[in-house]
């Protein structure tokens, strides 16, 4: 899987990426509200050109505001699903509410992604290991994953306050797998000997 990168995952990168190995890639992430109001820099961002199989990461709280752009979605080229950030850590999305916030917010999580599959599309989620150190030891990551139907979880083994130079937490992928869930291992993934661990926890 390509990972959804901010200004750089656009329609010409993932086709690379496509081209050169990816089963799957990922839009940037678009905010609800934006798409919503048909922003047309935010519409560019989930615009999909060719049969690149790619799924559309959205950002946001606002049920409404997803209802309202579903309701005039029409999939295109390669549409795969919808896969809900749960990750990011920045503090304009945080102060709103939204990115790994939302991670504790169970109930609210379950509505957007029931919001999607009434729609019939594919969900997944992206999500760390809560907001905070506090989150992580409260296992709110592990509660979400139990909790919601999502197609799958891709699990960035860090929490909100940790950055790239933290080291990411492998040791939570078992418990997450035991979920029974489709579990997507991300942080710190290097090697090919990497990803043979990683395999061994059943992610």
């Amino acid at each position: 899987m390509l990972a959804p990168m901010e200004g750089f995952t656009d329609n010409s990168f993932r086709t690379l990426c496509y081209k050169y190995g990816a089963d799957v890639t990922f839009t940037e992430m678009a905010r609800f509200e934006s798409l919503a109001k048909k922003n047309k820099s935010t519409l560019e961002k989930i615009k999909i050109n060719n049969k690149t199989p790619t799924v559309i990461q959205l950002i946001g709280y606002d049920e409404a505001l997803l209802k309202k752009f579903l309701d005039n979605f029409k999939p295109e080229g390669g549409f795969l699903g919808f896969n809900f950030n749960l990750g990011c850590p920045a503090p304009m999305f945080i102060n709103h509410g939204m990115g790994c916030a939302m991670i504790k917010r169970i109930n609210k999580v379950k509505r957007l992604v029931d919001i999607v599959k009434e729609k019939n599309y594919q969900c997944s989620i992206k999500l760390r290991l809560g907001m905070n150190e506090f989150e992580k030891e409260k296992k709110v990551y592990l509660h979400l994953i139990k909790d919601v139907d999502a197609d799958f979880f891709v699990v960035h083994a860090r929490h909100g306050k940790e950055t790239y130079e933290d080291v990411a937490d492998w040791s939570v992928f078992e418990e997450c797998c035991r979920t029974g869930k489709k579990i997507i291992a991300n942080g710190d993934i290097k090697t090919k000997g990497d990803v043979e661990t990683l395999k061994g926890f059943g992610v």
